[in-house]
C-alpha cells in the first residue's frame, strides 16, 4: 500500500547528544545507521521507525510518506506544481539498503518526503 506514514528523520548538529536526549526523553534506542559510525542512527518505535543524522543544525523533522514507484511520485509532485530535491548525501536514482528518499514541497511550499522501500 502506498500513501501512509511511513518513516521519518530528524537532523541535528551533534547526532550523539540527540541521541541521549531523545532517549532520556521517549525511551527510544538506536541502532548504528547505514554509514557505520556515529554519525547516524535508525530508531524503531512501535508505530514508526525513523533515523536520527548529524551535521544538519537547524532542521525540522522529515515525515517520509510511502511510496511504490519513486520515479512515477515525483513526476506527479511536479505534475502538480510541487518540487523536490535530493536528501542531502543520498542519491534519489539509487536505492539504499533503506530503498529511495526525496525531499518535496507540495504546490505551497510545504516540505514533506517521500519513501519507496526496497525491493
Amino acid at each position: 500500500m502506498a500513501g501512509e506514514p511511513h518513516w521519518f528523520e530528524i537532523g541535528v548538529a551533534d547526532a550523539a547528544k540527540a541521541r541521549t536526549f531523545y532517549g532520556q526523553l521517549l525511551g527510544w534506542e538506536f541502532e548504528t545507521g547505514p554509514s557505520g559510525d556515529d554519525s547516524g542512527s535508525t530508531i524503531r518505535t512501535p508505530g514508526l521507525d525513523g533515523g536520527l543524522h548529524g551535521g544538519d543544525e537547524g532542521a525540522s523533522p522529515y515525515l517520509f510518506f510511502r511510496v511504490d514507484d519513486m520515479d512515477a511520485a515525483l513526476t506527479r509532485v511536479r505534475e502538480l506544481g510541487g518540487s523536490f530535491e535530493s536528501v542531502p548525501g543520498v542519491d534519489p536514482d539509487s536505492e539504499s539498503e533503506y530503498g529511495r528518499f526525496a525531499l518535496c514541497r507540495d504546490d505551497q511550499g510545504s516540505s514533506f518526503g517521500l519513501h519507496q522501500p526496497p525491493g
